[in-house]
């Protein structure tokens, strides 16, 4: 494909914060499967350096002695099993600077240089806003876990995430955009890749409540929940669907379902036109279908859980990738 001027070094630098962020939602996952995202107490901007010797662990561990989780949940823990939750937050906080950095420096040095069309120009200072947007949201939630109940709030950890999808969902159009226009689909109307990316934001919204209520820990049968379909006492009030940990069980297990119908239908309309981001759909559907029993059945492993949460975000890609084939906006390009 022949490329503008400048344009191999563009889709480098989309490519590889896209990768970035995809170890992001990993190490997140990992951090919130493993207790470890209350373990840092304090928060700054450009961080700190990491803690190298044994005066620097014990002021570290203090803070956190006296934390709600802690003194809760985690009294029993000693200096050397605190080190070990510690890690995984201060690699969570680094890697979202690092990724700050990959963005930001090249975004603005393309720009000084002129390097950019307008389209990636103004799509450029969004995903730079969002990023940093990220950063304040999960500060913002990792402190409402450190008021009294060592629990952050599942609304604020729903709309980490959720920035976080959106972050990497935007660069991912914004390299898509840099790539020939030609083999788009002539699809009469994109609404079904959209629609089908909607259910899957949606369903993972709904992962996230299953992770702040702890949801996912409460029925380890499939395809029924402990011998029901409806947990009893489920679906109690509007309320429950959001607040209760039994319906919000049953409504992420439902939109799997749904899910999975919508992937097939995708399929089938965009096989001929398509080819490549259908695929890529259903494969992904059923694989993060299958994940997502086996994470239930076993008890929510660290390993199945982050495998689960890395799933999505490849999923959700596929549907944008499915949505982008089916614009027929010209392309945005390096000048």
């Amino acid at each position: 494909m022949e490329r503008t001027p400048g344009s191999r070094s563009i889709h480098a630098w989309l490519i590889v914060t896209f990768g970035l962020i995809g170890v992001m939602v990993a190490v997140g996952g990992a951090t919130r499967l493993t207790g470890s995202g209350l373990s840092m107490v304090e928060w700054s901007p450009l961080g700190s350096s990491p803690p190298s010797t044994e005066s620097d662990w014990e002021a570290l561990y203090a803070e956190y002695q006296a934390s709600p989780q802690f003194q809760q949940v985690n009294h029993w823990m000693t200096a050397d099993d605190f080190k070990g939750i510690f890690w995984w937050e201060y690699v969570h906080r680094q890697l979202g600077r690092l990724i700050g950095l990959v963005y930001g420096l090249p975004f603005l040095w393309f720009l000084i240089r002129g390097r950019l069309c307008r389209e990636l120009v103004w799509r450029g200072w969004v995903g730079l806003g969002l990023g940093g947007l990220q950063g304040l949201v999960g500060w913002w939630m990792v402190k409402s876990g450190l008021v009294s109940r060592p629990e952050v709030s599942h609304y604020r950890l729903a709309l980490h995430l959720s920035l976080a999808l959106l972050a990497g969902m935007w660069v991912l159009w914004m390299w898509l955009g840099t790539r020939s226009a030609q083999g788009r689909g002539a699809l009469a109307s994109s609404r079904v890749p959209w629609t089908f990316t909607a259910l899957v934001s949606l369903q993972i919204i709904w992962g996230a409540f299953m992770a702040g209520k702890r949801a996912g820990w409460r029925y380890d049968t499939w395809p029924d929940m402990d011998g029901a379909f409806l947990p009893d006492g489920a679906l109690g009030s509007v309320d429950a669907l959001v607040e209760d940990g039994d319906t919000v069980h049953w409504v992420h297990r439902t939109l799997g379902w749904v899910v999975l119908a919508s992937a097939v239908w995708l399929w089938a309309r965009l096989r001929r036109t398509a080819r490549g981001p259908a695929n890529a759909v259903l494969v992904l559907t059923l694989l993060q279908f299958v994940l997502g029993v086996a994470t239930v059945m076993a008890g929510i492993p660290v390993t199945l859980g982050v495998a689960h949460q890395v799933g999505a975000f490849f999923l959700l890609s596929a549907a944008i990738w499915g949505a982008h084939s089916c614009s027929r906006r010209p392309r945005s390009s390096a000048l």
